[in-house]
């Protein structure tokens, strides 16, 4: 998050107050899934906050113009939380919003080492990708972002390193009999 006060203090936060018109529910679904995509905290009904910074400002403010287009009002605000401790629990929320996101991706990585090379390539390329749209919207990286990075990682290493072929296991020969020989 950026700071823009003295430490020890609250940082700023854009928020974003919102009304969409209930009909038709199109761009009401759409403005909903871009604030997810985001990754917004909802503070209340119909309004949300992220930690401010250029990026995030002009992100709520582009929202906040197709609110209007769609016939909703909009505004947006700066504001800082009262105390560290609304503004860690706001943190807080959002990190394990992403962690339960990394999780999944983890899980997903864990399972795929079992599919064939096709299978492993196909999933590594979409959690890639699923990774990227997670660390847009992660404000305060959970410890679960390096597990989930990691576990990418080694299935993509799965596919970098194809497969040893089996060692074949000896086969034991049957002992001959010793046919004895007269003396």
């Amino acid at each position: 998050m950026a700071r823009t006060s003295r430490p020890g203090t609250p940082g700023t936060w854009v928020l974003l107050c919102y009304r969409v018109p209930r009909e038709p529910s199109t761009p009401r679904i759409t403005i909903w899934r871009k604030l997810r995509r985001l990754g917004v905290a909802q503070l209340a009904d119909g309004l949300v906050a992220l930690p401010a910074d250029a990026r995030t400002r002009e992100q709520l403010d582009w929202t906040a113009d197709e609110i209007t287009e769609a016939g909703g009002t909009a505004s947006l605000w700066l504001a800082q939380p009262a105390s560290l401790a609304s503004e860690r629990d706001l943190a807080a929320e959002m990190a394990g919003a992403r962690a339960a996101e990394y999780a999944k991706v983890t899980a997903e990585a864990a399972a795929g080492a079992s599919r064939d090379e096709a299978g492993r390539r196909s999933l590594a390329r979409r959690l890639r990708a699923e990774l990227r749209r997670i660390h847009r919207r992660d404000y305060f990286p959970p410890a679960q972002r390096d597990h989930a990075t990691a576990a990418v990682d080694a299935l993509v290493q799965a596919i970098a390193q194809p497969e040893a072929e089996p060692i074949a296991e000896p086969v034991a020969e049957p002992i001959a009999e010793r046919q004895e020989q007269p003396s």
